[in-house]
């Protein structure tokens, strides 16, 4: 079994961590280039939020060209090859979610994957797992490579993504969102006018505002059932 590199394993941060055993873990992983520390403001927000979560900014697998760190490299990279590249670096990103999971002991029903950018494109791509490795995925500013298929409805998406956004197109999100409700998917898609490459206050806003009001699709489901009236049964 794979393991996390030593670079995820020294570099990532423990923002919030409960007194007794957590009752979520929410993993956040930096955009390309970046750190950890890059993501301190919205872990701090999670961590506000679901005090009995914990939350850990995790230090993506290796070392960046341009400084900080990533997952694979963008260099020459091109619509042929970057699929192989995600699912080069896929057996460390989901050994890092493993080993915080087995840290905690949370299991991945009761875990969140928060990314920007790159991260955002590895954690949704971890969706196409047979064992999925969370049912809650966020991407800020990602995108889908392969759109999954079949769409499973133990997973929730958050799409949240910047109109102005020059590196990954906003139509990303768009195409997305209407690729996952076509198919009875669960997700919620925010696209906001003015906003770039980035992780800005009002999409942090906008991100607690959903996964807080927003009650995932197949426990609406469950509930419904639950309800359903039972016909009577006729003797013979």
């Amino acid at each position: 079994m794979n393991a996390p590199s030593l670079l995820t394993l020294n570099h990532s941060l423990v923002v919030a961590r409960p007194d007794s055993d957590p009752a979520q873990l929410v993993l956040l992983f930096h955009g390309v280039g970046d750190t950890p520390q890059e993501m301190l403001p919205l872990a701090a927000r999670i961590a506000d939020a679901y005090p009995q979560a914990c939350v850990v900014s995790v230090c993506a697998s290796r070392n960046s060209d341009g400084g900080g760190y990533e997952w694979f490299s963008t260099n020459g990279i091109t619509d042929d090859n970057r699929l192989e590249r995600i699912q080069a670096a896929m057996p460390a990103f989901l050994a890092t979610v493993r080993h915080w999971q087995e840290r905690t002991g949370v299991a991945p029903e009761r875990t969140a994957l928060i990314g920007f950018s790159q991260s955002a494109i590895m954690a949704l791509e971890s969706t196409h797992e047979t064992s999925l490795p969370a049912t809650r995925v966020v991407s800020f500013g990602g995108r889908f490579v392969r759109l999954p298929e079949p769409v499973r409805d133990t997973v929730t998406f958050y799409l949240l993504h910047g109109k102005s956004d020059s590196v990954i197109p906003y139509g990303y999100a768009v195409q997305a969102a209407e690729y996952l409700v076509a198919r009875d998917g669960d997700v919620t898609a925010d696209i906001l006018p003015f906003v770039g490459h980035e992780i800005t206050p009002e999409m942090i806003d906008l991100l607690l505002e959903r996964l807080q009001a927003h009650i995932p699709k197949r426990l609406w489901q469950e509930a419904l059932r639950a309800d359903a009236p039972v016909e009577p049964t006729r003797g013979d």
